[in-house]
C-alpha cells in the first residue's frame, strides 16, 4: 500500500436507527441536512443552533424524524446522540463540539476542516436499491460530485428491475452458499457482459 492510498473505511449506516446531531442553522448545516435527508429521508436528526436558517426551515418543514431547536450548543446535548456534524460556521464552536464529541466517544465531522473528521460525507449515487458511495478522501468534494453525476447518466433505469428480479432469483436456488455464489457469479457475468455490449 502506498502513503497515498484512501485508508477510508466504507459504510453504509441505518440513520433510522441512530441519532444524528446537527450543530449550526446555516448554509453548511442545510447542505449537510440535505445529504442526510436526501441519502436517508428516516434519517433522526436534531439541528440545534441560535439562528435558524430558510434552507434549513424548507428541510425540515414536512420532516417527522427531524427536531430543530432555538438554542445555544451545550455538551448535553450530545447525550443520546450517536453521530455529530459541526457546522456553524463558527471554528471555535465547531473546535467545541469536536472536542465534546471525542471525550463523549461519539464519531464526528466537522466541516471543511477534514483534520477533525472522524468520516466524509461522500458523494452517493442511488438507483433504487443499488447505492454507491464515491470519496476523494476529502481531496476534492467536486470532483465526487462530478463523478456521480457521471455515474447517474450512465447507469440504466432499469438497475431497480434488475435487482429484483436477482433477488427473485437468488431466492429460488438451491444447494449451500458456496454453489449460490457460483450461479449469482455467472448471471450477473452475463448482465454485465451485455451492458458492456451496448
Amino acid at each position: 500500500m502506498t502513503s497515498n492510498s484512501n485508508t477510508l473505511f466504507p459504510i453504509f449506516l441505518k440513520l433510522s436507527k441512530l441519532n444524528v446531531l446537527i450543530v449550526g442553522g446555516g448554509n453548511v448545516a442545510a447542505e449537510k441536512l440535505h445529504f442526510l435527508l436526501k441519502s436517508s429521508p428516516d434519517a433522526n436528526v436534531t439541528v440545534v443552533a441560535t439562528e435558524i436558517s430558510e434552507a434549513v426551515s424548507d428541510l425540515v418543514k414536512d420532516q417527522t424524524h427531524v427536531r430543530c431547536t432555538l438554542e445555544e450548543y451545550s455538551k448535553s446535548w450530545l447525550n443520546g446522540i450517536d453521530i455529530v456534524v459541526a457546522a456553524t460556521g463558527d471554528k471555535k464552536i465547531n473546535k467545541t463540539v469536536w472536542s465534546d464529541a471525542k471525550k463523549a466517544k461519539i464519531i464526528v465531522n466537522v466541516a471543511d476542516t477534514p483534520d477533525l473528521c472522524d468520516f466524509y460525507m461522500g458523494s452517493i449515487v442511488t438507483k433504487g436499491d443499488l447505492k454507491l458511495a464515491i470519496s476523494t478522501n476529502g481531496k476534492s468534494p467536486t470532483f465526487s460530485r462530478r463523478f456521480r453525476e457521471l455515474l447517474e447518466s450512465i447507469l440504466p433505469d432499469t438497475l431497480p428491475e434488475t435487482l429484483n428480479n436477482l433477488n427473485a432469483i437468488r431466492k429460488t436456488l438451491k444447494g449451500d452458499f458456496t454453489e449460490k455464489v457460483k450461479s449469482l457469479n455467472k448471471l450477473t457475468e452475463l448482465l454485465v457482459l451485455e451492458n458492456t455490449k451496448k
